[in-house]
């Protein structure tokens, strides 16, 4: 297959593979050749299967200008092309230009027409744009466009294809008319020349068998269409049989001057449809480096990358402060483009539509974690591409356009408004106007500054005590605007290789094969070249520190493919791969740098928070998340529970009454020393409004020395943030500002996250009983081998009494119910002491009521004889939800009428 080229050497061959091998002939209709199908079967992409099970015609060559335009204007249609040759391949063309050729073509033969719609609709160059109630008849004899299984089987068959035509620097240089010679069944052009229309809406493919396919069977949330086999802007090394679309999304109203078509002929018998990639299409995301090295190039632990993925058409994400990232999918029921992640990293905004796409949009907001859902919509009649914003007075804000289409008309461009809404509480305020014109490429901190793309780079800058909006960049086009975040004024953008940006980079470069950075004035002062193979797209500004300006974008590879995602540094041009999958877009990058306390510290945000790591364990997990709270609580709580799993099943802050905001920080598992360290060095120093500490007396547990099950004997200094505390003597003098915020983005996961803080710490069991069988889990006798060890916990009670009374803080004992079954064993609860002896130590629990006046006993087990039936029970010893509620209320009772 012979190729047009944008440079020198424009009779390379292309080698592609064959499926199966089919028979043509010179064919029943003028211009066309029969391909002889049936029975044949044709790979598309790199998995699906199409299998013809009918022949079909096609034309020999692509419809030519002056074709097109005998044919229109017989027809009576709106559009004619300008013809510098008759015989060049027509193009700039929309979807919708070439249906209403076909049909007219079907029309004048007398043929069926394969296309049918209520109405078309123009625009002011006579470009079809719309069609109402547009349908695609396969069962139809009449000319069509043809699927991209037909195009596919023909263009893989390697048949000796001719040019007509090609260009050299967008100039026509050269003309050849493809001809049939005597006796021979040609298909030219189907590489190189133009880019041509096939018939499908865009849909990802499946792993299976489709019997004469015809793509999807509605169009995706854009209306994306496929376009095959390259044009004379690419190099015909890189033209092939699997790419589908182009530099931008095509759509159906999409045109440009190296589009064109050809048509088939013939009806489609049984057609088969795809519906529209949902959950039942996979697409993995991969990474394709470490957290460790992303953390070293963007000098902090705290970051996140979103992304679209077009299979899906969901938003994808990974968090880098995670020990071990993953990409995970944000499932909803609306296609998401553009995301933007909140100044706080929890929340991510998007639009449904994508930039170069005129029409109405939304912009929705949700929690950027997987388990929360929840959509939130800004209520307005059209907003796209949000970006999120802190304004000066603290407020978080979100700036939009109302729509992002082309901006090459200025008076289009200037009926476009740029919006700003605040956003607080997961709830929209009232939006405000900031300025006519759609920049969505950004906007600087005080609102006086903007910039946007899409056709030309346009941008609005001060003048003297007014602004003006001007052009910076209209020689050729230039996209994928965005504004830099550390208040430079820097704009990034791409182009498709025009003159300024030759000149710049001094050397020629195809479309987006260099991003160009512009200052506050337009000037480009910077540029940077995409790997061999590749070109750039969806670039946006992630980062300024310390380690250098970083920019985030995809890569696109010689097919069209969104591959990869990719960090590009400015200090030295470096690009670093970051995830790879099918079809990767519009990344952003959130993260989050040191920062000064208001005493001059700054918190070292690779150790602060960091109570979590790759070698931590579900037990240990529990931790990072009970210390969360307590950093996310210190200011408000006034109740605090510490404790064992009995207490963390058993206790739910948020049944508490609003005089008694409380915070469960039980863990598992769980000794008196591990609640006695807690409280010494954590809750009683930094819980500023506490009144009422809460800890779970498990006598039967008493047994365990300080070495055994007890994470702050050894195990929590393998964790930084322990130590980092540690070493600054738990903060006791101070805590800097910013730790909150510091182990909220900490590393973690996801589901514990949900689970433990969701709740204040509670962690529900939501069904179960007392259990039957063997309730004892431990010999009842261990009093008498490990009395030093149950009078050290005894120790340790007296002591967390002690220093709670130094607060002027109440210490709440509670004694948890457990299965009253056990008063048929000779064992107290689950793991013994003797029944026999629990008399004496609950006199001793007691007396401390009497010793201390800051302590009070509160016995829920009374020895079985309790009131926590079956339904309020998870198993012998724990309670569940109901049971929960119940002792949580009483709770709340006993600490109003002490007070």
């Amino acid at each position: 297959m012979v190729s047009c080229s944008d440079g020198e050497g424009y009779d390379d061959i292309i080698t592609v593979p064959e499926d199966s091998a089919v028979k043509v002939r010179e064919g029943r209709v003028p211009g066309f050749v029969d391909v002889l199908s049936a029975g044949a079967q044709v790979t598309l992409g790199t998995q699906m299967k199409a299998r013809f099970d009918y022949d079909f015609s096609i034309g020999y060559h692509e419809i030519t200008c002056g074709e097109f335009n005998r044919v229109v204007e017989a027809a009576g249609l709106k559009l004619t092309l300008e013809c510098e040759i008759a015989d060049m391949p027509a193009s700039n063309l929309t979807y919708y230009d070439v249906v209403l050729f076909a049909n007219a073509k079907s029309v004048a033969s007398q043929r069926d027409s394969a296309y049918t719609y209520d109405a078309a609709f123009f625009d002011k160059s006579g470009h079809c744009i719309s069609m109402e109630k547009f349908a695609f008849r396969p069962e139809s004899e009449g000319f069509r466009l043809p699927t991209e299984a037909e195009w596919t089987l023909v263009a893989k068959q390697g048949w000796n294809t001719m040019f007509s035509w090609h260009a050299g620097n967008s100039d026509f240089r050269k003309h050849e008319i493809c001809s049939l010679p005597a006796n021979k069944a040609y298909v030219c052009d189907m590489a190189g020349n133009v880019m041509e229309w096939v018939n499908d809406w865009m849909v990802a493919f499946r792993d299976t068998v489709v019997e004469n396919y015809v793509g999807a069977s509605v169009g995706n949330a854009i209306g994306e269409r496929v376009v095959k086999g390259g044009s004379y802007r690419n190099d015909a090394a890189v033209i092939n049989t699997e790419s589908r679309g182009d530099v931008y999304t095509v759509t159906s109203s999409t045109h440009a001057d190296y589009i064109g078509f050809r048509l088939a002929y013939g009806k489609i018998p049984d057609a088969a449809w795809l519906d529209q990639p949902g959950e039942s299409v996979a697409s993995p995301v991969s990474l394709l480096t470490d957290a460790q090295t992303i953390r070293a190039s963007l000098g902090t632990s705290k970051s996140k990358l979103v992304f679209r993925n077009e299979v899906s058409g969901n938003l994808g994400y990974i968090d880098f402060s995670e020990p071990m990232p993953v990409a995970r999918e944000l499932k909803a029921s609306v296609d998401a483009y553009h995301p933007d992640v909140s100044p706080d990293g929890r929340l991510v905004a998007f639009s449904t539509k994508m930039e170069g796409l005129t029409g109405k949009s939304a912009v929705y907001v949700r929690t950027l974690n997987s388990y929360d859902t929840n959509l939130i919509k800004l209520d307005v009649e059209s907003a796209t591409i949000p970006r999120w914003r802190v304004l000066d007075n603290g407020d978080t804000v979100i700036v939009y356009v109302t729509d992002s289409g082309n901006n090459e008309d200025e008076s289009v461009f200037m009926a476009k408004s740029t919006w700003l809404v605040p956003f607080m509480g997961k709830k929209f305020g009232t939006p405000q106007k900031l300025f006519d014109g759609g920049y969505h490429g950004g906007v600087d901190m005080e609102s006086k500054f903007a910039v946007t793309g899409s056709i030309k780079l346009r941008a609005r800058v001060p003048d003297g005590e007014t602004f003006r909006d001007t052009v910076w960049y209209d020689s050729n086009q230039a996209c994928n605007v965005s504004l830099a975040n550390d208040g430079s004024k820097r704009t990034a953008f791409l182009d498709f290789g025009g003159a300024p940006g030759r000149e710049f980079a001094k050397e020629k470069y195809g479309v987006h094969e260099r991003i160009l950075i512009a200052d506050s004035t337009g000037k480009l002062v910077h540029s940077v070249k995409a790997p061999a193979g590749f070109s750039f797209d969806h670039v946006e500004w992630a980062i300024h520190s310390a380690s250098g300006d970083v920019l985030v974008a995809t890569l696109s590879n010689t097919d069209g493919f969104h591959k990869k995602i990719v960090l590009v540094n400015l200090d030295d041009d470096s690009v670093m791969d970051i995830a790879a999958g099918e079809e990767l877009w519009h990344p952003i990058l959130w993260s989050k740098q040191s920062r000064e306390n208001s005493g001059g510290a700054s918190l070292n945000l690779d150790s602060a928070g960091v109570y979590f790591a790759e070698v931590g364990s579900e037990a240990e997990v529990f931790y990072r998340y009970k210390l969360e709270l307590l950093w996310s609580y210190c200011g408000v709580a006034r109740v605090v529970a510490l404790g064992s799993s009995r207490m963390l099943n058993g206790f739910n802050p948020l049944l508490m009454g609003e005089s008694h905001p409380s915070v469960n920080l039980a863990t598992v598992p769980n000794t008196m020393y591990t609640s006695m360290f807690l409280a010494e060095n954590y809750v009683l120093p930094h819980v500023e409004n506490l009144k009422f500490l809460l800890v779970s007396l498990d006598m039967d547990l008493w047994y365990k020395n300080d070495s055994g099950d007890n994470f702050f004997y050894e195990d929590y200094r393998r964790f930084p943030g322990f130590v980092y505390d540690e070493n600054h003597g738990f903060w006791k003098d101070g805590v800097p500002d910013g730790m909150a915020d510091a182990v909220v983005d900490a590393p973690g996961n996801d589901y514990y996250k949900m689970v433990l803080t969701t709740e204040k710490g509670f962690y529900a069991n939501e069904s179960g009983n007392w259990g039957d069988g063997d309730l004892v889990n431990f010999d009842s006798t261990w009093l008498d081998s490990y009395k030093q060890e149950f009078e050290n916990a005894f120790d340790h009670l007296v002591r967390i009494i002690e220093m709670a009374g130094e607060k002027d803080v109440t210490v709440v004992g509670i004694v948890f119910p457990q299965s009253p079954d056990f008063r048929k064993t000779g064992s107290f609860g689950r793991y013994g002491i003797r029944r026999s002896e629990m008399g004496a130590i609950m006199e001793r629990l007691e007396g401390l009521q009497k010793k201390f006046g800051n302590f009070v006993l509160l016995d829920e087990n009374k020895m079985g004889q309790h009131d926590y039936p079956a339904a309020m029970a998870s198993n012998q010893d724990h309670l569940n939800r109901k049971g929960a509620a119940q002792l949580t209320h009483r709770l709340d009772s006993l600490l109003t009428g002490m007070e």
